[in-house]
């Protein structure tokens, strides 16, 4: 028999939540009865086969936010069933013998190692460039990091392959490293345009060869030019986490103050940065409501504000005090610098 699906971390009762009746508007009107995950399947993706608002896949699954920070365990080949039981519409996983399973919490961990990876909440080639890179820094957070002093054949610009030879590169702190250059400031327009941080640029990696006061590495990739002076910080474990979509409980209005590549119509698919971050209670997973105010003339001639339009769904995937990265996973009309994202 297939190994037992252990889906999610600490989850509670399935009947410790209110029933999921079918006339709330939870589910979709062409909501299968079952799914068969694949691989490139993500949790966003299968939520949103069975229900209006992806994001709320939690009321269905029975998921306790406050404890499990990371709770799907699901793989290619489960498959995921729609069942209406008496306590309201729940969602269970079949293993490949036909035994089906109600999906609640368990301190444990899947009885054997599978040769394919859970699925992740949303797609994580989109957002890995990310994960391991200090976006956000203070302000002369890079002054004192070392520093590129040259090559031995004078190049001007560095790229993959090329070697670099580096000043200040301290002996502890391991073989790979990250080059960055000072970026842009990152304001907040509800702040009076208040700096809240400063969004290093990050332009490629570096592994040490040779270790002395003037030490030698090899450029081992370069997303952009690099150049004499750039800086360079140790590189961190990735932090990818699969933290599970869900909306925040508590009110949220922030703003879209930066998008990664200076593009100015941003749409799914985009990163974009916003204005709010740990220090006002956002995480990794939270879901937000894009939405864009519009003006419009009245009969008299004067600028009349209408109702916010919403245009789309971000999905939080990295916080910093001041400051969060999200995915754009759903646009309805273009998205522009300065909308705002809200609780959904």
């Amino acid at each position: 028999m297939r190994k037992p699906i252990i889906a999610m971390i600490l989850f509670l009762s399935l009947f410790s939540i209110p029933p999921v009746n079918a006339d709330n508007n939870l589910l979709r009107s062409d909501t299968p009865h079952r799914h068969v995950v694949v691989p490139g399947d993500t949790l966003w993706g299968i939520a949103a086969r069975f229900l209006n608002d992806p994001w709320r896949w939690p009321e269905i699954w029975g998921f306790n936010r406050d404890q499990v920070k990371n709770p799907h365990r699901i793989y290619p080949g489960d498959i995921v069933i729609l069942r209406r039981t008496p306590y309201g519409f729940r969602l269970s996983l079949e293993d490949n013998e036909d035994e089906v399973r109600t999906v609640k919490l368990s301190p444990k961990i899947r009885s054997e190692l599978s040769d394919t990876a859970a699925i992740p909440s949303i797609p994580a080639a989109a957002i890995e460039p990310f994960l391991s890179q200090p976006l956000v820094i203070e302000r002369d957070g890079l002054d004192n990091a070392p520093y590129i002093l040259g090559s031995s054949d004078n190049r001007v610009v560095l790229s993959t392959g090329n070697t670099a030879y580096i000043s200040g590169l301290p002996k502890d702190k391991g073989s790979t490293w990250q080059i960055f250059r000072p970026g842009k400031a990152l304001k907040d327009p509800d702040q009076k345009d208040q700096i809240i941080g400063y969004e290093a640029t990050y332009l490629g990696n570096a592994k040490a060869i040779a270790l002395a006061n003037v030490s030698t590495v090899t450029i081992t990739r370069a997303t952009e030019e690099i150049l004499k002076g750039d800086r360079l910080v140790p590189a961190p474990k990735t932090i990818f986490n699969n933290y599970a979509p869900h909306a925040p409980d508590f009110p949220v209005n922030g703003r879209i103050i930066s998008v990664y590549g200076g593009i100015t119509e941003i749409g799914k698919g985009a990163i974009v940065t916003l204005n709010k971050g740990q220090m006002d209670g956002l995480e990794m997973g939270h879901v937000l409501a894009i939405f864009r105010k519009s003006q419009d003339k009245s009969l008299t001639g004067e600028l009349v504000q209408l109702p916010d339009e919403r245009t789309g769904l971000a999905f939080v995937f990295r916080v910093f005090d001041k400051i969060s990265y999200a995915l754009v996973v759903q646009s309805t009309h273009s998205i522009k610098i300065l909308d705002a994202v809200k609780t959904p």
